[in-house]
């Protein structure tokens, strides 16, 4: 069969799968209410295409989107269950399957361009890959959250080392400004050629280094103050949650973004809100995002719109399964898209988000979910 006949068949049968799950359940990705304005979405089940060499796909805990509009994807090899990876077992115990390597690059279509990733020479491979992002530049940036993780890597688009900011070993906290605490999301301001880095499951802050030396620039807690370490809860049984527990951070401080007119937006995601800062660290305000969440939290990674005034945040929340269109202004959640739920467009633990000049969105799905979805623009 031709590539065209097979990736045409695979839609049909994408087709006709939503329409049996919508004779049963009312419907195959429950899109939610959208406000007027507000942007919606309709999930895109040919993408990606099939990995080559066997491989399979572990939890996508990262994903990114370059100035080219490809998609880059970092997931976790390890994390993959003996049946998935029995083809690796020595003897092999079944043709299926090979774990792809940690970081993937896609074209818009879907189609693997390039992998990389794993220990080497000269810098420390996470011992769980957590956050990748790709700057204007080219240069691809991995974090890690294993238990001894405290590094912040930089590569090139072809996964040639270049810096590594922080070391592995004992983790310390988050007055320690020589290395990083099981660091989460990372994204580069390239005006100010500054990284940001949500530090994360084992720190409780936000971090700035510069892009080119690691050189430390600053750092801030909850509301611009000194993050404190004490009492790190890592599941929320009340909810909301009390105002004692949000005088800091929660753990982890899941992802930072930057946007045109110089705000940063922090996801507190254990504690349901997201908080806004000047690039200095100075507090400007924050709202709650579905607050009656306990567990893990609802605030786990957004992306902002690509519109010239940037109007819309949208926001993964892992724990209820579904992807928010917040109003970027108020965080009035204008749209849901998904639910939770295995078919196309459904989620298990949505993990992380991208964007594409298009508008179109790339959601990554941890725990058991093991897979990357594009929903595009309609």
């Amino acid at each position: 069969m031709s590539t065209t006949a097979f990736i045409a068949a695979r839609r049909l049968g994408v087709v006709l799968a939503c329409t049996a799950a919508a004779i049963l359940t009312a419907g195959c990705a429950a899109p939610g209410n959208n406000t007027a304005g507000a942007p919606s979405f309709h999930v895109d089940a040919s993408w990606p295409q099939p990995l080559p060499n066997r491989w399979i796909l572990g939890q996508v805990s990262g994903v990114a989107v370059d100035t080219e509009d490809h998609i880059w994807v970092l997931q976790r090899p390890r994390s993959l269950s003996e049946d998935e990876a029995g083809a690796a077992a020595t003897p092999p115990q079944s043709k299926c399957c090979l774990p792809a390597p940690p970081v993937l690059e896609f074209d818009t279509v879907g189609r693997l361009l390039r992998s990389w990733g794993g220990p080497g020479a000269g810098y420390d491979w996470p011992g769980n890959e957590h956050g990748i992002h790709v700057d204007a530049k080219g240069f691809v940036w991995i974090t890690g959250n294993g238990d001894n993780d405290g590094q912040l890597l930089k590569f090139t688009r072809d996964g040639k080392f270049v810096l590594q900011i922080g070391k592995v070993g004992p983790q310390t906290g988050s007055a320690d400004t020589t290395r990083l605490g099981k660091a989460a999301g990372v994204e580069v301001d390239g005006a100010a050629n500054e990284v940001y880095v949500a530090d994360g499951y084992q720190n409780r802050r936000i971090i700035v280094f510069d892009a080119d030396t690691g050189a430390y620039k600053r750092h801030w807690g909850a509301y611009g103050r000194p993050p404190s370490d004490a009492e790190k809860p890592q599941a929320r049984r009340t909810s909301p949650p009390m105002q004692a527990q949000l005088q800091q951070f929660g753990t982890p401080v899941h992802c930072v973004r930057v946007a045109r007119d110089g705000l940063v937006y922090v996801c507190d995601r254990l504690n349901n809100r997201v908080q806004i800062f000047k690039k200095d660290g100075s507090f400007i305000k924050e709202f709650m995002v579905e607050p009656a969440t306990a567990g893990n939290g609802s605030v786990w990674d957004m992306v902002i719109s690509r519109d010239a005034q940037q109007r819309w945040l949208f926001m993964a929340d892992g724990r209820n399964n579904q992807v928010l269109t917040l109003d970027r202004s108020t965080g009035v959640v204008a749209g849901t898209l998904g639910r939770p739920g295995r078919y196309a467009g459904e989620f298990h633990w949505v993990h992380d988000l991208a964007i594409d000049s298009r508008g179109n969105l790339y959601a990554g799905e941890v725990d058991n979910g093991k897979r990357v979805q594009r929903f595009t623009r309609d």
